[in-house]
């Protein structure tokens, strides 16, 4: 029997272990059964995450090698379903479900959620006319969610008519969870900082960067990279090349990171560029501190809890931070450091007040 409930697909490119997905995911999980009915439509092969999926929310693949190559099937699914709400995440995902809108169920309210900045999305599409595309097809979604003000702002530069129509939903945080796994931090033996850098290992995350920053700090300090990714050979080519093999370790995926988080004394992120990274919200949320660049986008946060993210604007500016940066052994989890706006509870309560809102607009 079909459900009363509005229904609700999140739509994900692939069920890959970038964040963007795990936050859809977080959210598909956390929805309110009693008032919505979710499910997933996943694109993509590729299924790293597939057993974080919620027992309780079904789940369709296209197994399909492209997005374009998908979109006959998608649009043809999406008319089968007639959901009430079609929710995607990543620009491109966006971009392929509002061109194909003219061709879903009348009434079917589209929401897209904007998972980077604008602008690092456009430099990274140089032969598409990116912003022509946003200022095309964004008006036609009924609700534009971006992670942050910085993204707001840039998504109302690149398409003006649709910032009145944009709210501002962080990504969601289990702090309960995610402090169950650092009831016992692990740290690394000895005197000196101990900072951790985390993340896919790729040229977005900035890991080249902070090698060369653990380079120029005290001999006593070490640097642990969690994560993997294609810039793996390199980052260790680079650790031997500056001779700091006994003191920045690349330990690849663990899945205790909140321990290892809770341990630290910072977490530290010289990204390129980010949407609002996930990591950083782990570390403050079991109390560790993030030293993060401007592109981070953590600046919202910044400004709400400077005591908690700190902003270095060069690799300069790293390294005079972390010289002077506290050295603390924790016995526990430290308080969270996480502004209360964050947590899922939170986050959840706003994405459902959107759906109302744009259910009751129609």
């Amino acid at each position: 029997m079909r459900s009363r409930l509005p229904s609700v697909v999140f739509l994900l490119p692939d069920l890959g272990g970038g964040g963007a997905q795990q936050v859809m995911l977080n959210l598909a999980r956390s929805l309110d059964t009693r008032r919505f009915a979710p499910q997933l439509v996943v694109l993509g092969r590729t299924a790293t995450l597939a057993g974080a999926v919620a027992q309780h929310v079904p789940v369709t693949y296209a197994n399909a090698n492209r997005i374009r190559s998908a979109l006959p099937w998608l649009i043809g699914h999406l008319r089968a379903l007639r959901p009430s709400i079609v929710i995607s995440t990543l620009a491109y995902t966006n971009i392929a479900l509002l061109a194909a809108s003219p061709l879903l169920p009348r009434g079917t309210r589209l929401v897209v959620r904007e998972a980077n900045t604008p602008d690092a999305t456009l430099k990274a599409l140089p032969r598409i006319p990116g912003k022509a595309l946003y200022r095309w097809l964004y008006p036609r979604a009924s609700r534009v969610i971006a992670q942050s003000a910085t993204i707001a702002a840039q998504l109302g530069e690149i398409a003006p008519i649709v910032t009145g129509n944009i709210s501002i939903i962080p990504n969601p945080v289990d702090v309960t969870a995610l402090r169950q796994i650092a009831h016992h931090p692990r740290r690394r033996p000895g005197r000196g900082l101990r900072l951790i850098g985390a993340g896919r290992l790729t040229h977005q995350k900035g890991f080249d960067r902070l090698i060369s920053i653990a380079a120029r700090l005290p001999t006593d300090s070490e640097m642990t990279i969690f994560g993997d990714g294609p810039d793996r050979t390199a980052l260790a080519a680079q650790i031997e090349k500056l001779g700091l093999g006994a003191r920045v370790d690349l330990a690849g995926f663990v899945s205790d990171l909140p321990a290892h988080l809770a341990g630290a004394d910072a977490l530290v992120m010289p990204s390129r560029w980010e949407g609002l990274p996930n990591v950083a919200l782990e570390a403050l949320a079991v109390g560790t501190p993030v030293l993060a660049s401007p592109e981070a986008a953590l600046q919202d946060i910044a400004a709400a809890a400077p005591y908690a993210v700190r902003i270095a604007a060069s690799e300069d500016e790293f390294v005079d931070k972390l010289c002077e940066w506290p050295e603390v052994v924790p016995a526990g989890p430290r308080a969270s450091l996480l502004p209360p706006e964050y947590e899922a509870a939170s986050v959840v309560r706003q994405l459902e007040t959107v759906f109302t809102e744009i259910l009751n607009e129609h």
